[in-house]
């Protein structure tokens, strides 16, 4: 399979979306930011920091966060949460290109939480500052992932059992579960 940017950008879901409503659901917004690499489009993914009581924490994940009230919409949600965790200016420097559909973490708990994804590019790639939240970054080359080249299985320890997931494995980080689903979306959406 291949992809490009020009194809998942003729796809995307267009402007930022209109505010949440109010009606008591979990709710956040993630930034996928796209970079032309040396072997094609990368995305900047980060590990979490090690965090007691968070179900994300020591996990790669896309930059993002929960929904707060002070933010018009899940864009400028997504816009805040990479500026917090990673230093990026994305309302200045990337160009925005869309939103795919949101989903649903399997591990949000009983009352569940509604994730979305906006796609950014930008042609310089930024120097992520990390937070206190993010111990590491990386950009993970979408040509290689979308040729199977870095599929792999991650054993997830439980509770209550442990159980194998499908994944990618590039320079030492393993992508899976949400940020695997969310990605997968964004590669079909790249198809030409």
């Amino acid at each position: 399979m291949s992809f490009t940017v020009d194809a998942l950008a003729r796809r995307l879901l267009a402007g930022p979306g209109d505010a949440p409503p109010i009606d008591g659901a979990r709710r956040a917004a993630v930034a996928a930011l796209l970079h032309p690499g040396p072997d094609g489009p990368a995305v900047l993914l980060m590990r979490r920091a090690d965090r007691a009581g968070d179900p994300w924490s020591g996990q790669v994940s896309l930059p993002g966060g929960r929904h707060e009230p002070a933010d018009p919409h899940l864009h400028a949600t997504a816009v805040r949460e990479a500026e917090e965790e990673l230093g990026l200016g994305l309302a200045a420097g990337a160009s925005y290109l869309g939103r795919l559909a949101a989903l649903h973490p399997r591990n949000a708990g009983p009352s569940g939480m509604e994730v979305t994804p906006f796609v950014f590019a930008t042609e310089v790639a930024p120097t992520p500052r990390l937070s206190a939240e993010a111990a590491a970054t990386f950009w993970l080359p979408l040509a290689r992932v979308a040729a199977g080249q870095l599929d792999g299985t991650y054993e997830w320890p439980g509770p209550p059992a442990a159980i194998r997931f499908p994944c990618w494995s590039w320079q030492g980080f393993t992508v899976w579960g949400l940020t695997m689903r969310i990605l997968s979306e964004l590669l079909e959406a790249g198809r030409p």
